[in-house]
């Protein structure tokens, strides 16, 4: 607990050093190369202290969009920004057709998959083959089997759940 309190004390100092020091004086120096330099210490007799602003913040201007109170409530109950390109609803019910059909192919394709699995799968003794001497082989086959089977029915309901989503029947 000690240590923390020490540490959080040794952080919160160094920030305030550094806020000091960013903010203190600063001379430029000729060297006697004649080059210029820039220190934060003028003990020589070639340095002269400059006179800096201080550090100013200042705010964004608010954006057109921003002012007024009804443009206002407009974007917060707009999802995306007025200047967002827009789709006509032909070219969007043209995607989203082509989209569902997708969805349908895939769940076709899903449920032949699932018809083979199935077939092969034999309920529970599928026929073991020449590689499977050894019974762990076939009962490691038999339940990489049943795991298939698993992962592809839950991509039919996911499937399925998706074009309810997208409303209408399952063809």
């Amino acid at each position: 607990m000690f240590m923390k309190y020490l540490i959080s004390l040794l952080i919160l100092s160094l920030a305030a050093v550094g806020v000091a020091h960013a903010e203190g004086e600063i001379y430029k120096c000729t060297a006697p190369n004649g080059g210029v330099e820039y220190k934060n210490n003028g003990a020589t007799k070639d340095c002269k202290k400059l006179e800096l602003q201080g550090i100013s913040i200042i705010p964004a201007p608010v954006s057109a969009k921003k002012q007024g109170s009804v443009q206002t409530a407009s974007l917060k109950s707009s999802s995306s920004p007025a200047d967002f390109p827009r789709i006509d609803s032909g070219t969007q019910k043209a995607r989203d057709n082509d989209r569902r059909q997708i969805l349908l192919d895939e769940l076709k394709n899903e449920q032949n998959k699932l018809a083979g699995l199935k077939k092969d799968y034999n309920n529970g003794e599928p026929e073991r083959q020449a590689d499977e001497k050894n019974f762990t082989k076939y009962e490691e086959r038999v339940t990489a089997m049943k795991g298939d089977i698993s992962r592809t029915e839950r991509n039919i309901e996911a499937l399925q759940r998706e074009l309810k989503r997208e409303g209408g029947d399952l063809k």
